[in-house]
């Protein structure tokens, strides 16, 4: 990501102390499981602080070629930095907060 596009996250989302987008394959059962887990996780350890953009890459092409993404589903944690990726349907709570820096403590 360059210094522009985090500029642009940070004057988007002040209010916002995460900024997510995840990538899927329509309606595939991983796809759903992962948007379901990861906003649980949100609700949950984030409540009102994060920002959620979700693409389906069948429907929105333009924005996952850029990120070369090589499986699906997967998450990007665009903001804080360092951005950070995780792949799968992100059912195992310990390693999807630990792979974005979030902690029960958050809860």
């Amino acid at each position: 990501m360059d210094e522009q596009a985090d500029e642009q996250i940070v004057t988007s989302d002040k209010n916002k102390k995460y900024v997510f987008r995840l990538f899927i394959i329509g309606a595939s059962p991983n796809s759903v499981l992962a948007v379901k887990n990861l906003k649980h996780l949100c609700d949950t350890y984030v409540p009102g602080e994060y920002r959620l953009d979700i693409i389906d890459v069948y429907q929105q092409p333009e924005l996952a070629q850029p990120e070369q993404l090589v499986a699906l589903p997967v998450l990007v944690k665009q903001w804080p930095l360092p951005e950070q990726r995780l792949i799968g349907d992100l059912s195992d709570t310990k390693r999807v907060l630990a792979g974005l820096g979030l902690t029960e403590k958050n809860r």
